[in-house]
This record gives C-alpha cells, structure tokens and sequence, in this order.
C-alpha cells in the first residue's frame, strides 16, 4: 500500500476538480488526484456535448419536416441507428481531450485510480473496485469535486434497469425506442423529451408544480407551457396514480389538476428528475465537520470553503449552479484557496447564466423573477410573435422579460424563451456583469433586422417602465409599472 503526502488532495477528475488542481498546482501546491472512473467529465461524456448532439439531429429532422413553410418540400427519413452513431462518435472524439489532460496527470504521478473515503481530518484510505486499500493520502488540504449523480424518486426504485433509464445510458442507445416517458421537466428533461419526440419516438414528459426548466417568472412559464405544450405530450403537474414495470415496458396512470385521467404504456421510464451530490460515500463526518440534512456540508459561494475548514467544495457537488462555465470558475476559485489555505480570497462569481436548448431556447441570465423584489423593481417585455427577424426565418414563438432596479435603472436579470436566445442572453449576462443601466445598454449597437433587435425593444420598454409610479394593488409579476 502507498503511503503519500501532499498539499493538497482532489477527489474527482471532472471539469471542476480538473480545473482546481491545475490551478493549485500554479500556486506551487503538491497535488494528488483520486477518481474511480468512468473518466471523461459529465458535460463531454453524458452532459452538455452528447446532449447537444442529439438536439442538433432533432433541429435537422424538424426544419426539414416543416421547410413547406418557406415552399420548400422534402420527404424525411429519420435512420435512427446513423443518429446514434453519430452521437457516440463525436462524444467520443469530445471525450478524448478530456482523457489526454488526464493521462498528462497520470504520468506525472499526481493521478490515483480508485475511491476515496476520509479517515480521518487529514487523512484519505483510496480503494480499488474490489474494495481494497491501495493507497493512504495525507493532505493539508482538500478539493471535493466528486460530482452528482440522477435522483430516483421513491415510486420508480422498483422499477428494473431493463426499463428504468438515466441519461448517462440514452447516449449508449443503438437505436431509438418506439416509447419513452421522461420523468421530470427541467433542463435535462426539455431537451432530451423533445429530441426524442422530433426523431419519432412516441413521448410523455411528466413533472410536478408546474415548474419547466429555470423558469419561475409566471408569465414567461404560462408561455413555455402554451409554445411547448402545443408540440409536445406535457404533463407539468401531474399526480402519479400507479406504475409497475409490465412484460414490455412500463405501464403509467397519472391525474392532471383538471381531474383528467391518463394512462400508456411506456418501453423506457427516462428519469430526470433532479441530482443529488456524490458525498455519501467519503465518510465526511470524520472530518469533524457539520452536515446538513442533505449530506451537505455549509460552504460558501464566494471561496468554495467549508466552515472555516481545510476543505473545499466545487462542481455538481455543492448544487448550486450545476454547469460547466460555473464549475471552472469554482475550479479555479477552490484550487487557489485550497493551495493558499488558511489564506482564504474572497472571489465574485461570475454573473448567472443557463441555457436550455429546446426550440425555442430557454435563458435565464442575473438574477431570477423569483429572487426579485417587486417594490423595487421593473420589468421591460418583448413579445417574439411580431419581431421581424424571428417572422423572417418562421421562429416567431417566445418572450423575454428583463428585469431593472427602480432608483438606480440597473440591468439585474432576465427570462427568456424564443429564438436564438443563447446569443442575446450573453450579451445580458455581459451588459449585468458590467453593472451597466437600461439607458447604457440602450446606446450600444443594434444591427436590422436580427433576433437582437427583440431585447432592445424590452428595454426601451424597462426604459419606459421605470418612468413610472407603481400602480396600487399591481401584481408581482407585472413589477410596476414604477414606484
């Protein structure tokens, strides 16, 4: 058994851990990197590059079935099994970079294969498959980026993993199925439920209070509900009746809020509804450090540490913002940190930025309808339907709402759902993060006609609205009009 001590310790080889030990290895810290495997991080093996890839043979598919519209006429036929291929080989190829950096740290003595548990405050047992001790690591300090893994909600953990399907396991698929139910209407679910449905597999997403994706303003979700609900077989807030696992699938029975009954039978149960942190197997209580209900210790935001601790979070691990942009700034906030510790530096984050993409795309950029307070602040709205470019191009479905401080005319967030928005919401979340006002934003450039041209016309709107006093009784989500 190896015995070995270093500055600092990682534990899990995805884009956040990659990130802190190359950046604790800058500040002149001893590292040593510990990950069981599959290697590879969840974007480019089972996140946000496979998924995407899917997505882009749905866009393909569906342009090409409804091109009538621009007098174009194509007959279309989907070859499910070419799809896949495709999928898993440019995952492959995505995967492959990933793989290179950890062979780099391999070779250099600072990777060990196998998992990880605490011992004691300082100290790590790493053990093989076979569950045997291979290795002691001492450290000074520790980087917990082990990741997370899907939520099973209690009524489905009976089901068998002949029907019971994560996305982890979607892009392993030879060919499509004839039925899924996807079991959760977030980020995953959305773009993994329509994809499938333009590829023609027969699909019902199920999920609960109404949520889709990041939304919470409710304008913008009574929006989504009425563009998506139109093309999909979607069921935000149902209420489970039965399901069992039958010969051939999975036979459902569910309940909508209007009393409507509904049942089907399903060859695959896709669960996505939710992750939970990879912490329950490291023996963190041995660290003396206190546990939330959750298995999650207190940490903050801004410096990735745990209480006052020699430990770090960073990543899917700590839930707080579970995407890849956000785990290399976590990264590489918690590898200094840890590399430094006890001198701890204090680190804005980045400003809040998440896409989905569906069609139309979702974004919510800043800060949320949900985290606003509605006395002290406004809000600018622009409808797609009748914006030119989005007419142009037949993509004239969606919303944005933006949202700005009353007294100051700061930019603080937005929602969004409508064409292309993957483009205008960075130019938000830039604008934001520059601390810039509506009146600011709305001396910068706008080129005609193009999809940007819709957020210009929420802010003159937001421009207009700040103007204003704030009607009495007025609802929450109208913000305003004024104060």
């Amino acid at each position: 058994m190896q015995k070995i001590e270093v500055d600092v310790a990682v534990l899990g080889a995805g884009t956040a851990g990659l990130v802190a030990r190359r950046n604790a290895a800058k500040a002149g810290a001893s590292t040593m990197m510990i990950d069981p495997g599959p290697l590879g991080t969840t974007c480019a093996r089972v996140g946000c590059m496979p998924s995407k890839l899917l997505v882009a043979a749905a866009d393909a598919a569906h342009l090409a079935q409804h091109a009538e519209a621009f007098g174009v006429h194509a007959q279309v036929e989907i070859n499910d099994r070419e799809v896949m291929e495709r999928v898993r080989a440019k995952r492959d190829f995505f995967v492959s970079f990933v793989l290179q950096s950890v062979d780099d740290i391999k070779e250099s003595g600072a990777f060990l294969s196998g998992r990880a548990r605490f011992l004691d405050a300082h100290t790590l047992a790493v053990e093989d498959a076979e569950g045997k001790t291979i290795a002691e690591v001492k450290a000074k300090s520790f980087v917990i980026a082990t990741g997370s893994s899907s939520f099973v909600p209690p009524p489905y953990r009976g089901l068998s993993k002949k029907v019971l399907q994560f996305n982890d396991d979607v892009f392993e698929w030879e060919t499509l199925p004839e039925s899924v139910l996807v079991v959760g209407t977030g980020v995953i679910a959305l773009e993994l439920g329509q994809s499938l449905h333009r590829l023609g597999v027969r699909t019902t997403l199920v999920g609960i209070q109404g949520l889709l994706g990041p939304l919470s303003d409710p304008k913008m979700l009574k929006e989504a509900h009425s563009i998506f609900t139109d093309e999909l077989d979607l069921h935000s807030d149902f209420q489970l009746d039965s399901i069992q696992e039958v010969e051939d699938g999975v036979e459902i029975k569910f309940t909508d809020p209007d009393g409507s009954k509904h049942e089907g039978k399903y060859q695959y149960v896709l669960m996505a509804a939710g992750r939970s942190p990879n912490l329950s197997s490291l023996d963190l209580e041995k660290t003396g450090i206190p546990l939330h209900e959750r298995g999650i210790p207190p940490w903050d935001k801004n410096t990735g540490q745990v209480g006052d601790s020699h430990v770090f979070l960073a990543g899917d691990v700590n839930g707080f913002r579970p995407l890849l942009h956000e785990a290399a700034d976590e990264g590489r906030i918690v590898g200094v940190n840890a590399a430094h510790f006890p001198d701890v530096m204090v680190s804005p984050r980045q400003t809040m930025l998440a896409i989905v993409f569906t069609d139309p795309q979702i974004a919510l950029v800043g800060e949320s309808w949900k985290e606003m307070d509605c006395t002290k602040n406004r809000v600018g709205t622009v409808s797609y339907w009748k914006q030119g470019r989005a007419r142009v191009m037949g993509q004239n479905k969606g919303m944005v709402r933006i949202y700005g401080e009353a007294h100051t005319g700061l930019l603080l967030g937005a929602e969004m759902i409508g064409p292309r928005v993957e483009h205008t919401a960075h130019l938000l979340a830039w604008a934001i993060q520059k601390k810039m006002t509506v009146q600011e934003a709305l001396t910068m450039p706008f080129y005609h006609p193009v999809i940007e041209e819709g957020i210009r016309t929420a802010l003159r709107d937001l421009e207009h609205q700040l103007q204003l006093s704030r009607k009495p009784g007025a609802a929450c989500e109208e913000f305003g009009p004024g104060d």
